[in-house]
């Protein structure tokens, strides 16, 4: 029997959609690059969340984290107008280091396998 999933990962996964729609076509913040919004996590009493995003330019991390902060709000209230839940979590933006890691991961393997060919020769 497959796991069901629970509501704070359904409720999650709803406000990803939602974010990137508005973070894509609402917000028009100069200091915000190209975000993408990668997962949100939702505290158990669903009072909290940790969006995490990540940014194309790497010269604007920093800013496009500071107007997403600002953001907040207004993100919440939209969301809030968007969904029929009771409680609109607060937002919290943090920055997703793992597709910088993942990228520096696969520069590594394909240095190795490089190397490798290179002692064969």
């Amino acid at each position: 029997m497959p796991k069901e999933f629970s509501r704070t990962e359904r409720l999650g996964e709803q406000l990803q959609r939602e974010l990137a729609e508005l973070i894509r076509d609402e917000l028009k913040d100069p200091r915000l690059g190209l975000v993408t919004v990668t997962a949100v996590e939702i505290s158990r009493d669903l009072s909290h969340a940790k969006v995490f995003v990540t940014e194309m330019l790497d010269g604007k991390r920093q800013e496009s984290i500071k107007a997403l902060r600002s953001s907040a709000g207004f993100l919440r209230r939209e969301i809030g107008r968007r969904l029929s839940v009771r409680m609109i979590p607060e937002l919290h933006f943090h920055y997703d280091e793992s597709v910088e890691e993942g990228a520096r991961m696969d520069r590594l393997i394909d240095q190795a396998i490089a190397s490798d060919r290179h002692e064969d020769d």
